[in-house]
C-alpha cells in the first residue's frame, strides 16, 4: 500500500504542473496521471456534467489503486470536491484552490486573479477572497475565456492572441503587484503572461498542494518509505 501510487486528474495538460510540484518535494512516491482531454475544459461545464466528469476520473485512478486522489484543477476544486468526499468517502482528495492567501500574506496592495469561468464565478472563490483580504487591499477576479483550450493546443500563437484579448480589458497593468494564476494550465504561459505584468510576482497553488500532500501522507502513515526516485503512469482521454 505504501509504494501505492499518488492518482492526479485534471482536464488535459495542466494538472501536470502541479504533479510536478508534488513530485519536487515527494521525489519516491509513484504517481498515475490522469488528463481528461477530452473533456478539456472544466471551467465552462455546468455543474452536473462536472460532477459526472470528476467521478468517472476517480474511478479510474482508483482502478490504477491510487492511494490518494490529487483533484488538480481549481474549477473541479472549488465547485465538486466537497461533492466528490461524499460519494467516495473512503478516498482522501487533495484539492487546489487559487493561491488567494499566498498573495494577500504578501501585503500586495494590487492583486489580480486570473482563472477559468467556473472558478471565477463559484462561492468557494469569493469565500477564499473574503476570508483572506486586508485592509488596503484589491483582488480583482477576471475570467480568462478560453485561455486554457489556448493553452492545451501548444500553439504559441493562439496563446498570445488569447492573452491579448483578455488582458487589453485589463487597465493599469504596470500597477498590478501580484498575479495569482487561478487555473493549472496557466503556469504553462507562465513566461508569456509574465510580459502583461512586468513588475508583478506570479504565484499558483502548486507548492501549497505539495505541501499538504505530504501532510495528509504522513498523517496517514502512507508515504513510500523507498529511497529511489519513484515511477509515472501518464493517461489520456481522446
Amino acid at each position: 500500500m505504501l509504494d501505492a501510487p499518488i492518482g492526479v486528474f485534471d482536464s488535459g495538460i495542466g494538472g501536470i504542473t502541479i504533479l510536478q510540484a508534488v513530485r519536487d518535494l515527494l521525489p519516491n512516491e509513484n504517481y498515475v496521471y490522469y488528463g481528461d482531454s477530452r473533456n478539456c475544459p472544466f471551467g465552462t461545464k455546468k455543474l452536473s456534467e462536472l460532477k459526472q466528469i470528476v467521478c468517472a476520473a476517480t474511478e479510474f485512478l482508483l482502478k490504477k489503486q491510487a492511494k490518494l486522489i490529487i483533484v488538480a484543477c481549481n474549477t473541479a476544486t472549488t465547485r465538486t470536491i466537497e461533492y466528490l468526499r461524499k460519494s467516495f468517502p473512503e478516498v482522501q482528495f487533495i484539492g487546489t484552490e487559487p493561491a488567494i492567501k499566498l498573495a494577500c500574506d504578501t501585503g500586495a496592495s494590487n492583486i489580480l486573479l486570473l482563472s477559468t469561468e467556473g472558478t471565477a464565478h463559484s462561492s468557494r472563490t469569493q469565500e477564499l477572497i473574503e476570508e483572506n483580504i486586508r485592509p488596503g487591499q484589491t483582488v480583482e477576479n477576471i475570467p480568462c475565456l478560453g485561455l486554457a483550450e489556448a493553452i492545451e493546443t501548444r500553439d504559441e500563437k493562439k496563446i498570445l492572441e488569447n492573452l491579448m484579448k483578455n488582458f487589453s480589458k485589463i487597465e493599469d497593468r504596470e500597477e498590478i503587484e501580484v498575479v495569482i494564476l487561478g487555473c493549472t494550465h496557466y503556469p504553462l504561459a507562465k513566461a508569456e503572461i509574465q510580459k502583461f505584468f512586468p513588475k508583478a510576482r506570479l504565484v499558483d497553488g502548486g507548492i501549497g498542494v505539495a505541501k499538504q500532500t505530504k501532510k495528509v501522507l504522513e498523517a496517514s502513515k502512507l508515504l513510500n518509505k523507498n529511497n529511489v526516485r519513484g515511477k509515472e503512469e501518464y493517461f489520456f482521454s481522446k
